[in-house]
Protein backbone atom coordinates (compact mmCIF):
# COMPACT_ATOMS: atom_id res chain seq x y z
CA UNK A 1 0.00 0.00 0.00
CA UNK A 2 1.30 3.46 -0.89
CA UNK A 3 0.60 6.64 1.05
CA UNK A 4 1.26 10.20 -0.05
CA UNK A 5 3.76 10.65 2.77
CA UNK A 6 5.67 7.43 2.04
CA UNK A 7 9.21 7.98 0.78
CA UNK A 8 10.17 7.09 -2.77
CA UNK A 9 13.21 4.75 -2.56
CA UNK A 10 14.37 5.52 -6.10
CA UNK A 11 14.25 9.24 -5.29
CA UNK A 12 16.14 8.66 -2.03
CA UNK A 13 18.92 6.79 -3.83
CA UNK A 14 19.17 9.48 -6.52
CA UNK A 15 19.11 12.26 -3.93
CA UNK A 16 21.94 10.82 -1.86
CA UNK A 17 23.96 9.92 -4.94
CA UNK A 18 23.68 13.54 -6.08
CA UNK A 19 24.57 14.85 -2.61
CA UNK A 20 27.56 12.57 -2.00
CA UNK A 21 30.19 15.14 -2.97
CA UNK A 22 28.65 17.88 -0.81
CA UNK A 23 27.52 15.66 2.06
CA UNK A 24 30.47 15.91 4.43
CA UNK A 25 30.55 19.71 4.23
CA UNK A 26 26.85 19.96 5.11
CA UNK A 27 26.36 17.03 7.50
CA UNK A 28 26.97 18.92 10.75
CA UNK A 29 23.90 17.48 12.47
CA UNK A 30 24.67 13.93 11.31
CA UNK A 31 28.18 14.06 12.79
CA UNK A 32 26.94 15.57 16.04
CA UNK A 33 24.31 12.86 16.48
CA UNK A 34 26.83 10.14 15.59
CA UNK A 35 29.25 11.44 18.22
CA UNK A 36 26.53 11.60 20.86
CA UNK A 37 25.40 8.09 20.01
CA UNK A 38 28.99 6.83 20.13
CA UNK A 39 29.24 8.02 23.73
CA UNK A 40 26.48 5.52 24.56
CA UNK A 41 28.70 2.67 23.45
CA UNK A 42 30.90 3.44 26.47
CA UNK A 43 28.17 1.84 28.58
CA UNK A 44 28.21 -1.39 26.56
CA UNK A 45 30.67 -4.19 27.23
CA UNK A 46 31.02 -6.39 24.18
CA UNK A 47 33.63 -7.64 21.71
CA UNK A 48 31.82 -7.96 18.39
CA UNK A 49 33.32 -10.04 15.61
CA UNK A 50 31.30 -8.20 12.96
CA UNK A 51 29.78 -4.71 13.06
CA UNK A 52 27.22 -3.45 10.55
CA UNK A 53 27.00 0.28 9.90
CA UNK A 54 23.50 0.33 8.40
CA UNK A 55 23.11 3.51 6.35
CA UNK A 56 26.78 4.45 6.60
CA UNK A 57 26.68 7.44 4.26
CA UNK A 58 30.24 8.56 3.50
CA UNK A 59 31.70 6.38 6.27
CA UNK A 60 32.18 9.01 8.98
CA UNK A 61 31.88 6.46 11.81
CA UNK A 62 34.21 3.88 10.27
CA UNK A 63 37.35 5.08 12.03
CA UNK A 64 35.65 5.35 15.43
CA UNK A 65 34.03 1.92 15.19
CA UNK A 66 37.30 0.25 14.15
CA UNK A 67 39.22 2.06 16.87
CA UNK A 68 36.69 0.86 19.45
CA UNK A 69 36.50 -2.69 18.08
CA UNK A 70 39.87 -3.22 16.31
CA UNK A 71 39.42 -6.98 15.89
CA UNK A 72 35.95 -6.70 14.34
CA UNK A 73 35.09 -6.76 10.67
CA UNK A 74 33.22 -3.60 9.68
CA UNK A 75 30.48 -3.89 7.08
CA UNK A 76 29.27 -0.55 5.70
CA UNK A 77 25.91 -0.61 3.94
CA UNK A 78 24.15 2.21 2.13
CA UNK A 79 21.44 2.62 -0.49
CA UNK A 80 23.50 5.10 -2.54
CA UNK A 81 26.54 3.82 -4.49
CA UNK A 82 28.14 7.28 -4.60
CA UNK A 83 28.11 7.46 -0.79
CA UNK A 84 29.84 4.08 -0.58
CA UNK A 85 32.49 5.19 -3.05
CA UNK A 86 33.41 8.10 -0.80
CA UNK A 87 33.46 5.78 2.22
CA UNK A 88 35.84 3.49 0.32
CA UNK A 89 38.09 6.42 -0.55
CA UNK A 90 38.01 7.58 3.06
CA UNK A 91 39.36 4.22 4.23
CA UNK A 92 42.00 4.16 1.50
CA UNK A 93 43.29 7.55 2.59
CA UNK A 94 45.42 8.52 5.57
CA UNK A 95 42.60 8.57 8.11
CA UNK A 96 42.37 4.79 8.45
CA UNK A 97 45.49 3.61 6.63
CA UNK A 98 47.63 3.06 9.72
CA UNK A 99 44.82 1.49 11.69
CA UNK A 100 43.86 -0.86 8.88
CA UNK A 101 47.43 -2.02 8.30
CA UNK A 102 47.30 -3.72 11.69
CA UNK A 103 44.13 -5.59 10.82
CA UNK A 104 44.32 -6.11 7.07
CA UNK A 105 42.12 -9.17 7.22
CA UNK A 106 39.35 -7.05 8.75
CA UNK A 107 39.38 -4.34 6.09
CA UNK A 108 35.89 -2.75 5.86
CA UNK A 109 33.47 -4.20 3.34
CA UNK A 110 31.04 -1.91 1.49
CA UNK A 111 27.63 -3.23 0.44
CA UNK A 112 25.03 -1.38 -1.60
CA UNK A 113 21.61 -2.34 -0.32
CA UNK A 114 18.38 -1.43 1.44
CA UNK A 115 18.16 -1.78 5.22
CA UNK A 116 14.61 -3.07 4.79
CA UNK A 117 16.00 -6.07 2.84
CA UNK A 118 19.53 -6.63 4.10
CA UNK A 119 21.88 -8.64 1.83
CA UNK A 120 23.31 -10.51 4.83
CA UNK A 121 22.96 -14.00 6.22
CA UNK A 122 20.91 -14.84 9.29
CA UNK A 123 22.72 -14.43 12.63
CA UNK A 124 25.86 -13.01 10.98
CA UNK A 125 26.33 -9.70 12.88
CA UNK A 126 27.08 -8.93 16.53
CA UNK A 127 26.41 -5.18 16.54
CA UNK A 128 24.25 -3.05 14.26
CA UNK A 129 24.94 0.69 14.29
CA UNK A 130 22.53 2.90 12.36
CA UNK A 131 22.78 6.68 12.51
CA UNK A 132 19.92 8.73 11.04
CA UNK A 133 18.88 6.19 8.42
CA UNK A 134 15.69 4.53 9.68
CA UNK A 135 13.64 7.67 9.00
CA UNK A 136 13.89 6.90 5.29
CA UNK A 137 12.02 3.60 5.76
CA UNK A 138 8.28 3.44 5.20
CA UNK A 139 7.89 0.34 7.38
CA UNK A 140 10.24 0.39 10.39
CA UNK A 141 8.73 -2.92 11.52
CA UNK A 142 10.24 -4.56 8.43
CA UNK A 143 13.57 -2.88 9.12
CA UNK A 144 13.62 -4.07 12.74
CA UNK A 145 12.69 -7.60 11.63
CA UNK A 146 15.64 -7.54 9.23
CA UNK A 147 17.95 -6.23 11.94
CA UNK A 148 16.77 -9.00 14.25
CA UNK A 149 17.28 -11.61 11.54
CA UNK A 150 20.93 -10.75 10.84
CA UNK A 151 21.88 -10.22 14.50
CA UNK A 152 23.36 -13.12 16.42
CA UNK A 153 21.58 -14.12 19.64
CA UNK A 154 22.64 -11.61 22.28
CA UNK A 155 23.54 -9.05 19.59
CA UNK A 156 22.91 -5.32 19.99
CA UNK A 157 21.06 -2.81 17.81
CA UNK A 158 21.89 0.86 18.44
CA UNK A 159 20.29 3.52 16.26
CA UNK A 160 19.21 7.12 15.93
CA UNK A 161 16.42 8.51 13.79
CA UNK A 162 14.17 11.56 13.52
CA UNK A 163 10.86 12.18 15.26
CA UNK A 164 7.72 14.02 14.06
CA UNK A 165 8.76 17.47 15.33
CA UNK A 166 11.70 17.48 12.92
CA UNK A 167 11.55 20.43 10.47
CA UNK A 168 8.42 21.69 12.20
CA UNK A 169 9.17 25.28 11.21
CA UNK A 170 9.57 24.34 7.56
CA UNK A 171 6.38 22.28 7.66
CA UNK A 172 4.49 25.26 9.10
CA UNK A 173 5.95 27.54 6.43
CA UNK A 174 4.53 25.33 3.67
CA UNK A 175 1.14 24.97 5.37
CA UNK A 176 -1.71 25.97 3.06
CA UNK A 177 0.53 26.81 0.10
CA UNK A 178 -0.84 24.00 -2.09
CA UNK A 179 -2.08 20.42 -1.83
CA UNK A 180 1.33 18.74 -2.03
CA UNK A 181 3.65 17.30 0.62
CA UNK A 182 6.74 19.47 0.94
CA UNK A 183 8.37 18.04 4.05
CA UNK A 184 9.21 14.44 4.94
CA UNK A 185 7.15 12.82 7.71
CA UNK A 186 8.71 11.04 10.70
CA UNK A 187 7.49 8.39 13.14
CA UNK A 188 6.87 8.92 16.86
CA UNK A 189 9.40 7.55 19.35
CA UNK A 190 6.78 5.47 21.19
CA UNK A 191 5.63 3.83 17.97
CA UNK A 192 9.24 2.91 17.20
CA UNK A 193 9.61 1.40 20.66
CA UNK A 194 6.46 -0.66 20.12
CA UNK A 195 7.78 -1.80 16.73
CA UNK A 196 11.02 -2.96 18.36
CA UNK A 197 9.12 -5.07 20.88
CA UNK A 198 6.72 -6.49 18.28
CA UNK A 199 9.70 -7.43 16.10
CA UNK A 200 11.12 -9.57 18.89
CA UNK A 201 13.81 -7.36 20.44
CA UNK A 202 14.21 -7.43 24.21
CA UNK A 203 14.67 -4.56 26.69
CA UNK A 204 14.29 -1.70 24.17
CA UNK A 205 15.34 1.71 25.49
CA UNK A 206 14.19 4.91 23.77
CA UNK A 207 14.85 8.59 24.43
CA UNK A 208 14.98 11.82 22.48
CA UNK A 209 16.31 15.36 22.41
CA UNK A 210 15.75 18.40 20.22
CA UNK A 211 18.70 19.91 18.34
CA UNK A 212 18.24 23.24 16.60
CA UNK A 213 20.25 24.55 13.66
CA UNK A 214 20.09 28.25 12.77
CA UNK A 215 20.21 29.95 9.37
CA UNK A 216 20.17 33.50 8.00
CA UNK A 217 17.31 32.82 5.56
CA UNK A 218 14.96 30.16 4.18
CA UNK A 219 17.10 29.62 1.09
CA UNK A 220 19.98 28.54 3.31
CA UNK A 221 17.75 26.01 5.08
CA UNK A 222 16.76 24.45 1.76
CA UNK A 223 20.34 24.45 0.47
CA UNK A 224 21.54 22.63 3.58
CA UNK A 225 18.84 19.98 3.22
CA UNK A 226 19.78 19.51 -0.43
CA UNK A 227 23.47 19.32 0.51
CA UNK A 228 22.86 16.26 2.67
CA UNK A 229 20.31 14.73 0.29
CA UNK A 230 17.51 15.23 2.81
CA UNK A 231 15.06 17.30 0.81
CA UNK A 232 11.50 16.11 0.29
CA UNK A 233 11.26 12.60 -1.21
CA UNK A 234 7.67 11.69 -0.32
CA UNK A 235 5.38 10.08 -2.88
CA UNK A 236 3.03 13.08 -2.65
CA UNK A 237 5.70 15.70 -3.33
CA UNK A 238 5.38 18.36 -6.00
CA UNK A 239 7.22 17.28 -9.15
CA UNK A 240 7.56 20.71 -10.76
CA UNK A 241 8.97 24.06 -9.69
CA UNK A 242 7.08 26.22 -7.22
CA UNK A 243 5.87 29.58 -8.45
CA UNK A 244 7.25 32.89 -7.25
CA UNK A 245 4.10 33.85 -5.35
CA UNK A 246 3.96 30.53 -3.51
CA UNK A 247 7.64 30.76 -2.57
CA UNK A 248 7.13 34.30 -1.24
CA UNK A 249 4.34 32.96 0.97
CA UNK A 250 6.58 30.16 2.26
CA UNK A 251 9.32 32.67 3.05
CA UNK A 252 6.92 35.01 4.86
CA UNK A 253 5.48 32.19 6.96
CA UNK A 254 8.93 30.92 7.93
CA UNK A 255 9.98 34.46 8.90
CA UNK A 256 7.45 34.29 11.75
CA UNK A 257 9.93 31.97 13.54
CA UNK A 258 12.89 34.38 13.34
CA UNK A 259 14.50 35.02 16.72
CA UNK A 260 17.66 37.00 17.50
CA UNK A 261 18.27 37.56 13.81
CA UNK A 262 18.26 33.90 12.71
CA UNK A 263 15.78 31.27 11.56
CA UNK A 264 15.61 28.03 13.57
CA UNK A 265 15.39 24.57 12.04
CA UNK A 266 14.47 21.94 14.64
CA UNK A 267 15.37 18.26 14.64
CA UNK A 268 13.73 15.83 17.06
CA UNK A 269 16.48 13.23 17.43
CA UNK A 270 15.35 9.83 18.67
CA UNK A 271 17.83 7.33 20.11
CA UNK A 272 17.15 3.66 20.66
CA UNK A 273 18.89 0.43 21.49
CA UNK A 274 17.74 -3.12 22.08
CA UNK A 275 19.13 -6.65 22.26
CA UNK A 276 18.30 -9.77 20.34
CA UNK A 277 17.25 -12.38 22.91
CA UNK A 278 19.73 -15.16 23.62
CA UNK A 279 16.95 -17.69 23.08
CA UNK A 280 14.03 -17.71 20.67
CA UNK A 281 10.62 -16.87 22.22
CA UNK A 282 8.66 -19.89 23.42
CA UNK A 283 5.42 -20.66 21.60
CA UNK A 284 2.27 -21.35 23.61
CA UNK A 285 -0.44 -23.82 22.67
CA UNK A 286 -2.61 -20.97 21.35
CA UNK A 287 0.16 -19.85 19.00
CA UNK A 288 1.20 -16.79 21.04
CA UNK A 289 4.85 -16.28 21.90
CA UNK A 290 6.33 -15.79 25.36
CA UNK A 291 9.38 -13.55 25.53
CA UNK A 292 11.52 -13.98 28.64
CA UNK A 293 13.60 -11.02 29.81
CA UNK A 294 16.71 -12.12 31.66
CA UNK A 295 19.45 -10.08 33.39
CA UNK A 296 22.44 -9.48 31.12
CA UNK A 297 25.98 -9.65 32.41
CA UNK A 298 28.10 -7.65 30.04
Amino acid sequence: MSEAFYTDKAAIRASFDAAAASYDAAAVLQREVADRMADRLDLVRMRPARVLDAGCGTGYMGKALLARYPEAQLVELDLAPAMLQIARERHAGGGLKKLLSRFERNRPVQLCGDIETLPLADASVDLIWSNLAIQWCNTPDATFCEFLRVLKPGGLLMFSTLGPDTLKELRAAFDGVDGYNHVNRFIDMHDLGDALSHSGFSTPVMDMETLTMTYPDVKSVMQDLKGIGAHNVTEGRRRGMMGKTAWQRVTAQYEAFRRDGVLPCSYEVVYGHAWKPEHAPKARADGAQVIEFRPRNR
